[in-house]
This record gives C-alpha cells, sequence and structure tokens, in this order.
C-alpha cells in the first residue's frame, strides 16, 4: 500500500473513509469547463450523498487559469478539494494523486471536460448497491467527435481485448464508479506507467456495466490529442500484454525460414550454373529484413524502456498544493522516498 500525505483533519488515503462519496476529476486547461463541472457534481453529489461528499480537482500542470479558478471554487465550497501538482505528469498520474486523496467510501472517476454526465452517478450508486465493486461506463454513441478518431477508438479497443489476457470491456474509459475495497487494491500496484481502466480490470471481483451516450466536450479542447491517444494505446498494451514480444520472435522465425529458403535457392543456382541475377531483388530482400529486426528492436524497446523506468523508482507526482475546506492543507507528514507512488510536497 503506498503511503500518502494528510492533512490536520486526516485528508488523505487510509482504510477507513470518512465519507460516503468521492469525485476525482483531473483536470488539464479546464477552466471554462470548471464552474459548470463544479456546478453539475455538487448538484448530484447532494442529492446521492446529502452532505457526506468531497468533489477533488487535480490541476495537472495547466497552462491556463485552470489552478486559479480551482482555487476560488475551494475557497467556497468546503466539499471542494483541489490538488495543485507540480508539472503535467499526465492524465493517468493525475487520476492517481486524486483517488490517492480521496476519503469516500465509493469513488466516481470522472473527466472534466462534462462528456461523461454527472448525472450518471445516481444508477451507478444503483448498481453498486446491487452488489458491484465496480459500475463501469460504456459507451454506446460518442458525440462530438470524428468519425475517424471513433473508427480508431472501436479498432484500438477490439485489437487490445484480442492481445490482453484479462478482459477489458469494449468501449470505456476511465469513467466509472470503484468501491474502497477497489481503490486500496489499485494503491497496492506498483506501476510507474499505468493503465488504469486496465489495472482495473485485472482484479476481476464483480464488474458491471452501465450503457451510455457520450456528450460532446463542454468546453474547449481536448486534452488527448492523436499523440497522447497513442501512447496510452501503447500504455496498455505493453503493461497488460507480451503477444507483442511473442510476435516479433514470429518475425525472427518467419525471416529466418525466409532467409534459408534464399540460402538454398542460391546454392542450387550456383551449382547448376543458374546463379540468380540482378541486384534489385538483392537490396529488396535486405531492406526487408533490415526493416523487420529495426520493427523487433523497437518492440523489444518498449518494453525494455518501461523497465527502466520502473527501476528508477521516484516518486509518482509531486504535489505543489492543496487547498480543502477553504484553507491550505498542510500534509501529516513525509513519506518514504523510496515509495515511488508517493505524493511528496515540493518545498
Amino acid at each position: 500500500m503506498r503511503p500518502a500525505a494528510g492533512g490536520p483533519d486526516g485528508l488523505g488515503i487510509g482504510d477507513n473513509a470518512d465519507r460516503f462519496l468521492s469525485v476525482v476529476a483531473p483536470c488539464f486547461n479546464e477552466s471554462k469547463t470548471l464552474d459548470e463541472l463544479h456546478r453539475r457534481l455538487s448538484t448530484v453529489c447532494h442529492e446521492a450523498a446529502g452532505d457526506s461528499y468531497e468533489i477533488v480537482l487535480v490541476n495537472d500542470g495547466s497552462r491556463d487559469d485552470t489552478w486559479k479558478r480551482m482555487a476560488v471554487l475551494a475557497m467556497r465550497d468546503t466539499h471542494l478539494v483541489a490538488i495543485n501538482l507540480t508539472r503535467n505528469y499526465g492524465h493517468q498520474v493525475a487520476l492517481s494523486a486524486g483517488l490517492d486523496h480521496c476519503r469516500g467510501e465509493r469513488i466516481l472517476i470522472i473527466d472534466a471536460d462534462l462528456q461523461d454526465p454527472p448525472e450518471l452517478l445516481l444508477p451507478m450508486l444503483k448498481l453498486m448497491s446491487d452488489g458491484a465493486d465496480v459500475v463501469y461506463g460504456q459507451r454506446r454513441a460518442r458525440h462530438g467527435e470524428t468519425r475517424v478518431k471513433t473508427a480508431l477508438t472501436r479498432i484500438y479497443y477490439r485489437l487490445l481485448r484480442r492481445l490482453v489476457d484479462i478482459d477489458i470491456p469494449l468501449d470505456t474509459g476511465d469513467f466509472r464508479l470503484i468501491s474502497r475495497r477497489v481503490l486500496r487494491v489499485l494503491q497496492a500496484m506498483p506501476e510507474q506507467t499505468r493503465f488504469i481502466r486496465g489495472m482495473v480490470s485485472w482484479m476481476g471481483l464483480k464488474q458491471v456495466p452501465l450503457v451510455y451516450d457520450r456528450d460532446a466536450r463542454f468546453a474547449g479542447e481536448t486534452g488527448y490529442p492523436l499523440r497522447k491517444l497513442i501512447a496510452l494505446a501503447l500504455d496498455g498494451i505493453t503493461g497488460f500484454s507480451i503477444v507483442p514480444l511473442r510476435i516479433a520472435s514470429y518475425f525472427g522465425l518467419l525471416t529466418g525460414a525466409l532467409g534459408l529458403g534464399m540460402l538454398i535457392y542460391t546454392l542450387g543456382g550456383w551449382m547448376f550454373a543458374k546463379a540468380p541475377v540482378g541486384w534489385a531483388s538483392t537490396t529488396t530482400i535486405v531492406l526487408i529484413m533490415g526493416g523487420v529486426q529495426l520493427l523487433v528492436l523497437g518492440i523489444i524497446g518498449e518494453y525494455l524502456g518501461r523497465l527502466y523506468l520502473e527501476s528508477k523508482r521516484r516518486p509518482l507526482y509531486l504535489v505543489e498544493t492543496i487547498l480543502a475546506h477553504g484553507a491550505p492543507a498542510e500534509q501529516q507528514r513525509q513519506p518514504a522516498a523510496a515509495d515511488r507512488h508517493s505524493a511528496l510536497r515540493a518545498s
């Protein structure tokens, strides 16, 4: 279990939750959506949990006024916890930071862009009351996205499911309601390169879908351009499957067999005075073999790179400021430096 920092009132993770509900939302350049996000979350949380809830917003190194807007909201609303990371660590790490500091018995994970309707919290809670450990949102339609992006996403999820050994549901993101039991297991996982939807699926337990239509962004631009989507896709595949390494081995066997066949063909031609002529075919074979070799080295390099990052054992993130209950929350203690998941306070 990773240690985490807390405030004077016990802010931070622990085995005993002191709220019925927590909502965790990582934010990157979301200043235009924060007011509406806060309004809708506050309304549905109050309806679901009365006053026993908190909203945890994590600023992931935004370049706009996201943190200033968070600070204003935190000063006005005692149910809101605002966490400012020292830089942009990426969506999955920012989400992990929010999960480390939440105190709810049930935790809703949601993006700040309002593409996933907060109002679905109520049917999610109903499904969890019926015995589910995880209730995940499964997208039936994706409004506001291009056909190309929708098609590529569908292909990726189906490819991922065929590659990995665990059951990762199709057409799902991080939007889900999890129990405290699931959160404790998630916090015990040691990955630096995190793919949280896969980590939750790996646990098993009772996980049920809630099918819904995903809305368009409320405002602003997506924080997940194609480059980041590809990186997330690679994290999902390399984090939960060694099939690419097996494919690399198959490539090696195939090219080795082809090379042996060409050797036999060349020797046969030489023995019967019919040596093959022409440099074009030879060059083509060399280029194909070189391309396959580079592809195999690239696949191996992806896995070696992740092992290298894991071996450093650095903290997962650094926290600059925490605002809770309308005031700064000082940390109770600094976690051990050896724990790569610690949330250290930058001095």
